[in-house]
């Protein structure tokens, strides 16, 4: 009977395991076999051992990209936190039509990315664009933010920001409702006004949800690469303004047809974001 049961589990999970082994074990294994080649799609792979490595640490453009996904990290995961757990608190009502307003802030999660970055680039324009023509209202002159190359980076977090943050809510908002009701009851009859409860009982019961948070939104922005796309037609402009490290990565694989250097560059930023989640998650825990 146990070696029935043994089989019979495996049989299901083997198809899981096929796909595994397919679509993620074999691409991470081969990209880690291309950072060793060199290798432009049409003539024969030529190994060339820590090459790609040594070329990326050198390339002046590579610095570049890390700095402005350094820079465009921490403008998109201030945001996307602040509002997130300020929209989760606010939905965590027992109000009448409180679910219209859930369905409207939870709209861009299932929005298509590129979709909505073309939508922004039009809202972004310069001269006739919806954002300066309200801010034109309040006496605020056109700002350039897709010509100039420090609103670009600006208005590449906002449209990240816009899109991160309805999922963030969600998180949020389902580890709020977990939140037992007799704390906060306890602690207004304790007098205890609704700012302090929710800084002394919400949000340190919420540290978990909030680290998860954290690491999915450093995760995206690092790997950013459909909303900056969309927004600067691949070029990483104006300038270098909006020239991150997705944008690199695409145009050495795709423009330049380096994809061995490409695929080192892949590993880096895996390197990169796994010493990032293991921080995160290293101080997470000892907060807690």
């Amino acid at each position: 009977m146990d070696r029935q049961r043994s089989r019979a589990g495996i049989s299901f999970v083997a198809p899981n395991l096929a796909a595994v082994a397919l679509f993620m074990l074999f691409p991470l294994g081969f990209s880690l076999y291309l950072s060793f080649h060199s290798w432009d799609l049409f003539r024969p792979m030529r190994f060339t051992g820590l090459a790609n490595y040594r070329q990326l640490f050198d390339d002046p453009m590579f610095y570049i990209a890390l700095r402005n996904t350094a820079v465009f990290t921490t403008l998109t995961l201030v945001p996307t936190v602040v509002i997130s757990l300020g929209a989760a608190a606010a939905l965590n009502r027992k109000l009448k039509g409180m679910a219209l307003f859930r369905t409207a802030v939870f709209l861009p999660l299932v929005a298509s990315t590129v979709a909505m970055a073309v939508v922004w680039r039009f809202v972004f324009v310069t001269d006739d664009g919806l954002l300066n023509i309200v801010l034109g209202w309040f006496g605020v002159r056109p700002v350039p933010w897709l010509t100039d190359p420090r609103w670009a980076l600006i208005s590449l977090s906002i449209v990240t920001v816009w899109k991160g943050v309805p999922f963030a809510t969600v998180i949020l908002l389902a580890a709020m409702q977990a939140i037992p009701e007799n704390l906060s009851e306890a602690a207004m009859i304790d007098g205890a006004g609704a700012w302090r409860r929710f800084r002394s009982i919400t949000v340190p019961l919420l540290r978990g949800a909030l680290s998860f948070v954290l690491v999915i939104t450093v995760l995206n922005t690092v790997q950013a690469f459909d909303q900056a796309y969309a927004l600067t037609d691949g070029n990483g402009g104006p300038e270098t303004g909006t020239y991150v490290l997705g944008i690199m990565l695409f145009q050495n694989a795709f423009r330049f047809y380096q994809v061995g250097y490409a695929a080192a560059l892949a590993w880096v930023m895996f390197a990169v974001l796994l010493v990032l989640t293991a921080l995160q998650l290293r101080l997470s825990r000892r907060e807690m």
